[in-house]
C-alpha cells in the first residue's frame, strides 16, 4: 500500500463507478489529495506513479457521505468532544464514509453550546488534514472522515410527530432571535443544515431566514398540510428529513407530506434503508417515484451503531437494540445502528444499479449540501475520496482526500 510520503498514487484494476458510466477495467491517478486523471480500458499505457496499488478487480465508489447521524462506536454527537469525534470518523472512515455531518438532537442551549464547540475543533482538525493533503500528500497519522459542519434535527419540529425526540425541547418560532441563540460553527468551510416542520408557529419565517443565511433547509418530523407544504417550497425547503419516518402517512384523502414529497420533482429527500424504518418495497416504490437523482441514503446512526446489541443510556433515557432495531421507553424506533455500508448493501441487494447507488449514497448528498463540485463522484478535479467494495460487497479499501483511511 502507498506510504503516507508519496506524493502521486495510481490505482489499477479496478472497476470504476463513475457518474456517468461503469468502466470495467480502468485506472485512477491520484496527485496532492485530488483525481487527476481517470483511464478505461482503452488506455495504452498508464502513468508511473509514486506508488501503485492493484485492486485486481474491485468495484471503486466514490466516498459515501452521511447527512444524518447521531454517533457511532459508543460516541453520542451531543456528548462528545473533539476527540471522540475523532473517534467516530476513524470508525466511519472504516466502513466507506469519508464525509459526514453530526447530527443533534433538540436540547437545552448549553448542550448545544456544548457539541458545537466539539464539532466546530473536528472540522478544523479535519480541514487542516484536507489542505495539508492538498499540499503535499503527506500526513502524519491516518485521516478520519471528514466533519463538515452540524445537522440540527429540530427543535423547530412538531411535538404530534416526535419520534424519539424529546417534546419539552420543541420550540415555536417568534423572530431571528430564536434561530440566533442557536450556536454555530465559525469556521468558514462549515455547512448548516436543519431538518424543521414548517406548521410549527412561525414555521415558513423560519424558513425564509434560514434560506437568507445560506443553511440548508429540510422538513422532517411533520404534519404538515399540502398548503403549508407548498408555502414552504416557495420559502426555500426543497429536501425532506427520513422520508416516510416521523410524519404524517399518506392517506387518500389526506396527501400529507408524504404524498406531496412524491409528486414534486424539484424535491428530494432522503431514506434509512435498513429494511426497518422503512420496508425494502417500499423502497422502490419511493425511487420509482423519485428515481435515484432525488434521494439520498442516510444511517440516522445512534451511538451504540457498531457495538452490537444491548441496552445503553443515550439521551437521558435507556435505548435498547436487539436484532439490529433500536427501541426507546415509548416504544419508538430511536434512529438506527446501520452504517452508510448497510445502506449501500441494502440498496444493491434490491437490485438498483451501482451507478445509481453511488449516486444516492454520495453524489446526492453532496448536492444537497452543496459540495458537489469537490466531491461526491470519480471525476478528474474531484477530492481522491474513493471506497472500494469486493464481490461480496465487504469494505476492501478507503481513501480520504488521496490518503489510505482504511484497509
Amino acid at each position: 500500500m502507498a506510504p503516507d510520503s508519496t506524493n502521486s498514487l495510481l490505482l489499477r484494476g479496478a472497476r470504476i463507478i463513475g457518474h456517468d458510466r461503469v468502466i470495467e477495467q480502468g485506472a485512477v491517478l491520484i496527485e496532492a489529495g485530488h483525481i487527476v486523471r481517470v483511464f478505461d480500458s482503452e488506455t495504452p499505457q498508464l502513468p508511473a506513479a509514486d506508488a501503485v496499488v492493484d485492486l485486481d478487480g474491485l468495484t471503486l465508489f466514490p466516498g459515501f457521505i452521511d447527512l444524518h447521524i447521531h454517533g457511532a462506536a459508543g460516541v453520542d454527537t451531543m456528548a462528545a468532544n473533539a476527540d471522540d469525534l475523532g473517534r467516530v470518523g476513524m470508525f466511519l472512515a472504516s466502513k466507506g464514509v469519508t464525509a459526514w455531518l453530526p447530527t443533534l438532537v433538540p436540547s437545552t442551549i448549553e448542550q448545544y453550546e456544548q457539541a458545537i464547540h466539539a464539532i466546530e475543533k473536528a472540522v478544523a482538525q479535519t480541514s487542516v488534514c484536507a489542505d495539508s493533503g492538498a499540499r503535499d500528500h503527506r500526513l502524519k497519522s491516518v485521516p478520519p472522515a471528514r466533519v463538515l459542519g452540524v445537522h440540527y434535527e429540530g427543535p423547530f419540529v412538531n411535538s404530534e410527530q416526535c419520534g424519539a425526540l424529546h417534546r419539552e425541547h420543541f420550540r415555536p418560532y417568534q423572530n431571528a432571535a430564536d434561530l440566533d441563540a442557536l450556536p454555530t460553527i465559525k469556521h468558514e468551510s462549515a455547512i448548516h443544515m436543519m431538518t424543521l416542520a414548517p406548521e410549527i408557529e412561525g414555521g415558513v419565517a423560519l424558513i425564509h431566514e434560514l434560506h437568507r443565511r445560506g443553511w440548508i433547509i429540510s422538513i422532517g418530523h411533520t404534519r404538515a398540510t399540502v398548503d403549508v407544504l407548498d408555502e414552504a417550497l416557495r420559502a426555500g425547503a426543497h429536501h425532506m428529513t427520513h422520508f416516510m419516518n416521523a410524519m404524517a402517512p399518506l392517506h387518500h384523502r389526506a396527501p400529507g407530506p408524504v404524498g406531496w414529497g412524491l409528486i414534486h420533482d424539484q424535491v428530494t429527500c432522503d431514506v434509512i434503508a435498513d429494511g426497518i424504518h422503512v420496508d425494502p418495497s417500499i423502497l422502490k416504490l419511493i425511487l420509482r417515484s423519485k428515481t435515484a437523482d432525488r434521494v439520498s441514503l442516510i444511517s440516522d446512526a445512534i451511538a451504540p451503531t457498531g457495538l452490537g446489541d444491548g441496552e445503553y443510556h443515550i439521551w437521558d433515557e435507556k435505548i435498547v437494540v436487539k436484532d439490529g432495531r433500536t427501541q426507546n421507553a415509548r416504544g419508538s424506533i430511536a434512529g438506527s445502528v446501520i452504517t452508510m455500508l448497510d445502506a449501500v448493501r441494502m440498496m444493491l441487494s434490491l437490485g438498483i444499479f451501482e451507478s445509481d447507488v453511488a449516486r444516492m449514497a454520495s453524489l446526492n448528498p453532496a448536492r444537497l449540501l452543496g459540495i458537489d463540485v469537490d466531491c461526491g463522484s470519480i471525476e478528474e478535479g474531484k477530492r481522491a475520496d474513493l471506497v472500494a467494495l469486493d464481490e461480496a460487497r465487504n469494505l476492501r479499501l478507503t481513501i480520504v482526500g488521496g490518503h489510505v483511511a482504511f484497509q
